[in-house]
C-alpha cells in the first residue's frame, strides 16, 4: 500500500482552491514548462540527500518510496510513499523541508493542505 504527497511552489496568496488546481495540473502528463522554482530544487536536493530516489538505496526495504524516481516539475515534487515507519519518517522530513523552503504540501488522500514557512 502507498500514499501520495505533492509539494508545491504555490504563490503566497494562493487559495486552497488554487493549490488543489495546481496539484491536479501537476498530475497531468502535460506539465507546465519554464524554469525550475529554486525552492523546489532546494527541497528536492535536501530530500534526496537523506532518502535517495535512484540507485540501489532507493529500492531497499528501508526506502520510503513506493515508486521511483520522484516526479519533479518546475513547481512541484510528487511522491508516492510506503505506509509504515519509514513513510512516517519521511513525512516528518517533508514537513520540515517544506517549512524551510516555504512550500505547500497537498495530501490528496485527505484533501489536506499544509502551508510551509512564511
Amino acid at each position: 500500500m502507498s500514499f501520495d504527497l505533492t509539494v508545491l511552489a504555490a504563490t503566497p496568496d494562493a487559495s486552497d482552491e488554487d493549490v488543489r488546481a495546481q496539484a491536479l495540473r501537476c498530475r497531468q502528463l502535460d506539465h507546465v514548462e519554464g524554469d525550475l522554482d529554486p525552492r523546489i530544487v532546494a527541497f528536492y536536493e535536501d530530500l534526496r540527500a537523506v532518502f535517495p530516489d535512484s540507485g540501489p538505496a532507493s529500492g531497499s526495504d528501508d526506502a520510503p518510496w513506493a515508486s521511483t524516481p520522484i516526479d519533479v516539475g518546475i513547481d512541484h515534487v510528487l511522491m508516492c510513499l510506503r505506509y509504515g515507519h519509514v513513510g512516517d519518517v519521511v513525512v516528518g522530513l517533508v514537513l520540515e523541508l517544506a517549512a524551510l523552503h516555504e512550500l505547500v504540501i497537498y495530501n490528496p488522500q485527505g484533501d489536506e493542505i499544509t502551508s510551509g514557512g512564511g
